[in-house]
């Protein structure tokens, strides 16, 4: 990536993305990553403000992440949950007594009148984190899934039910009062900005409410600094989440291929790259048929290394331009 002082903007939403805004953050020179974080899987839990994408984010950049169990903290202990069920109370979310510091300083501020913004960067400070996240905006917006037996909010659909139930549609109530986190906007309108990534995160529930905030992927997609997607689909499976099972179940190919045509269908004009796995190399040319340039990388993300050499390859995409 050529351009001293040049600046990356990433979408993400948890676990997937957060790996490789990690890797990005470890190649990029410090506070030169921004990125805008999925905040439809917010919700109100024990009377506190959970919010599961960006704290995925905080404690992965920090790097005091749960690496085996892919969220929450590291060396996490449990005692206030098991006294809670022992009270009988509702323990189907489960938070860590580590992890409860968290959303009761978050909450705290919050209620004080901050903004999710301030509080976010707050804690990122606090972590010491030099990149920035941004959540995606301060409206509330709720991810709802469609099942064949009625709607779900997303947290019980994801951890209540453990994404059993079959899938027929998603909605993100409140989004079209929404508007864009308006440090982004002011980003967008900077010439400092290189690249937008899009992370490898589920497309329906994680980048797809940020993209369906009023005018967010035309400011994204008229911005004449390039945009690189990362499939999050490898061989036809997810490497985490439900993203492959909900494709399956709306008819949508679970494969590269499938993740590309939604976003060329729904968002067109949005992609420049969509960067996928060697061990789909036999669907780049059906993908660049839709108009996209594909570019063939190792994307399975197993340590440190292979994020840093994904993130490495997604910004010499564009060595030369910007």
């Amino acid at each position: 990536m050529s351009g001293k002082g040049k600046s990356v903007l990433a979408l993400s939403g948890g676990v997937g993305g957060a790996k490789l805004a990690l890797g990005l953050a470890d190649t990029l020179p410090p506070g030169q990553l921004h990125v805008l974080a999925n905040t439809g899987d917010d919700f109100r839990h024990l009377g506190l403000h959970i919010s599961p994408d960006i704290d995925t984010l905080l404690y992965t950049l920090s790097g005091t992440s749960n690496e085996v169990q892919g969220w929450g903290l590291a060396d996490e202990t449990w005692h206030v949950m098991e006294a809670l069920e022992r009270l009988g109370g509702d323990v189907w979310f489960r938070l860590g007594d580590r992890d409860l510091a968290t959303h009761l300083w978050r909450t705290g501020r919050l209620d004080r009148g901050e903004s999710l913004l301030q509080v976010t960067q707050a804690l990122a400070r606090q972590l010491g984190i030099a990149s920035r996240i941004h959540p995606m905006c301060e409206e509330s917006v709720q991810t709802t899934v469609h099942c064949a037996g009625g709607r779900l909010p997303f947290q019980h659909y994801f951890v209540k039910e453990q994404c059993a139930p079959a899938v027929t549609g998603f909605s993100f109530e409140g989004i079209a009062q929404a508007r864009p986190n308006d440090n982004i906007l002011a980003l967008l309108r900077e010439t400092t900005l290189a690249m937008i990534v899009v992370c490898p995160s589920n497309p329906f529930v994680s980048i797809d409410p940020i993209l369906q905030i009023p005018d967010m992927w035309a400011a994204l997609r008229d911005h004449p600094a390039p945009l690189v997607l990362v499939s999050p689909i490898v061989a036809g499976a997810a490497l985490k989440g439900p993203a492959a099972k909900m494709m399956a179940e709306l008819g949508v190919p679970a494969t590269a291929c499938g993740v590309a045509q939604h976003y060329c269908d729904r968002y067109p004009g949005l992609l420049d790259y969509f960067v996928i796995d060697e061990s789909d190399a036999t669907l780049a040319e059906d993908i660049a048929m839709l108009g996209v340039e594909v570019a063939i990388a190792p994307t399975v993300m197993k340590n440190r290394q292979d994020k840093q050499r994904l993130a490495r390859f997604i910004l010499d995409l564009v060595a030369g331009q910007g």
